[in-house]
């Protein structure tokens, strides 16, 4: 009988007994230890990352549910692509997938875990096929387009080969819903991505989950895409002047100016938390903590356990080929109070209380 994914704990704690019992009936000879699984974590951006940071969070705490405790019972091996502050050209981004494969095909992990759409996308699709278990985690390009570039699968409901994962849903009309109960006079929103792969993902995911015809999307919407950090910045000024835009939802996370200086996630959520008129949706809970507005933003903890129970599934003798595909799960209410009083806006206190989480610093003058 295969051990199901809380199964780990019951199993860790037999195995202690059985080790006892062992090493008093042998004279103080253990048997040989048990296999201690391995994982290994592709990130696509740098440690501690918006994104890739809650995933990987969530990720641990489901292991740890489940009884794998890194260093204990499980070893997890890290590698940080990068590919937003440094490899963030294709040929660069392409040099590196090379390297993490290397580490890949020499530790033979048991499963490989990818977080974000370049991971994936350079690394997780090229190992389709091969004896390890991919879960992919956090991408925002739909399965099906992946799959069109590399055949992994035939369902979502039953991929049918050794990969499967949480796709990113961004609950984009229940954030619209959101804004428009906390500002009923809300006519419109302007979506910022960019050019960079991951940024075309969010862009396309933005439209499937707008366009579906039935219900409405509850206000206008405009998705702009800017080719420049010159082209970002002036649009966020157009968009604070326009009296129809009622809220911003900041998506553009690599961006470079005419002289070729690159602008990562962090510096761009700066800026416009410095220079935006208008209150800012947010993707997740870290963009909330980094200074936007908020409202309904992706639970990125909660999409890292479901990739998390995935992991654990396989490691219980579970064929990934098994294990359907499924979209993120929850979204979850934020707000930043600090934003807040910056732009003015006073936040009912029923829906302080109902928020899942809420930023505030108090300042002291000295």
């Amino acid at each position: 009988m295969k051990a199901g994914p809380r199964g780990y704990r019951v199993a860790r704690a037999a195995g202690l007994a059985l080790l006892v019992l062992s090493i008093l009936a042998g004279g103080g000879k253990a048997e040989t230890p048990r296999h201690v699984p391995r994982l290994f974590v592709v990130h696509s951006y740098e440690e501690g990352h918006a994104c890739g940071q809650p995933q990987f969070d969530g990720m641990l705490a489901e292991l740890g549910e489940s009884g794998l405790l890194p260093g204990v019972n499980i070893l997890i091996e890290n590698h940080f692509m990068d590919t937003k502050r440094r490899n963030n050209t294709p040929e660069l981004m392409e040099t590196e997938a090379a390297r993490v494969l290397q580490r890949i095909r020499a530790s033979r992990p048991d499963v490989v875990l990818t977080l974000d759409d370049n991971a994936f996308r350079t690394v997780g699709l090229r190992l389709v096929g091969e004896p390890i278990p991919v879960v992919f985690c956090g991408v925002n390009e739909a399965p099906e387009e992946y799959d069109r570039i590399r055949d992994f699968m035939e369902t979502r409901q039953r991929p049918g080969k050794n990969v499967t994962g949480v796709h990113e849903r961004l609950h984009v009309r229940e954030a619209l819903r959101v804004h428009k109960r906390l500002f009923p006079g809300l006519k419109k929103v302007v979506f910022f991505c960019d050019e960079s792969p991951t940024g075309r993902a969010i862009k396309r995911e933005i439209l499937r989950e707008l366009l579906v015809p039935a219900p409405e999307a509850p206000c206008d919407w405009e998705v702009f895409t800017a080719r420049s950090w010159e082209a970002y910045c002036d649009a966020v000024f157009r968009a604070g002047q326009d009296p129809d835009v009622g809220a911003i939802y900041p998506a553009a996370l690599l961006l470079r100016d005419g002289r070729g200086r690159t602008y990562a996630t962090s510096e761009i959520l700066r800026w416009t938390t410095a220079h935006s008129r208008k209150p800012e949706m947010a993707i997740n809970f870290t963009f909330v903590a980094a200074g936007l507005f908020g409202g309904a933003v992706v639970d990125f903890r909660a999409m890292g356990r479901q990739a998390g129970n995935m992991v654990v599934e396989i490691l219980s003798g579970r064929s990934a080929a098994d294990i359907p595909i499924v979209d993120s799960s929850r979204c979850a209410l934020a707000f930043n109070l600090n934003r807040a009083l910056q732009l003015g806006i006073q936040l009912p206190e029923d829906v302080i209380l109902a928020a899942d989480m809420v930023w505030f610093t108090r300042f002291v003058a000295h």
